[in-house]
């Protein structure tokens, strides 16, 4: 098996094109969608890491519980990050869940700036984890 076939690479590169449609969706001012897609990239980036450390099957949406079942002090510190990300799993899809109005409506351009760096954050952290993984 090559290297770019382990789950833990495919996940990290999944992890960053749904960084980089998220990007795509704040330039076009879909600011819900961008949100979503942050989310997305910081959760399997976290699975990355999960694969990376031998995990044959990882569930769950939840960034921060994914964070805590590694017990990887180096994204530790991402836990604040996860805890307000967590919720854009499902805010930004489903119109009865923002308060006020559809997820389009309730999203703003700042919201989605934030999402972005807190997820860039992630996938950098899941990267340099990866990364060291591989080479020991």
């Amino acid at each position: 098996m090559r290297a770019s076939d382990h789950p833990s690479h495919r996940f990290l590169e999944t992890a960053r094109k749904h960084l980089n449609h998220a990007r795509f969706a704040a330039d076009a001012d879909f600011h819900a969608y961008a949100c979503f897609n942050a989310h997305q990239a910081a959760e399997k980036a976290v699975k990355a890491v999960h694969y990376a450390n031998g995990a044959l099957v990882v569930f769950g949406h939840g960034i921060r519980q994914l964070i805590e079942d590694l017990n990887t002090p180096s994204l530790a510190a991402s836990l604040s990050a996860a805890h307000r990300l967590d919720p854009y799993y499902a805010a930004t899809r489903y119109p009865n869940r923002p308060d006020d109005g559809t997820p389009e409506e309730s999203f703003s351009s700042d919201r989605s700036a934030r999402a972005l760096g807190l997820a860039h954050d992630i996938v950098t952290a899941a990267a340099h984890i990866i990364h060291a993984s591989a080479r020991t």
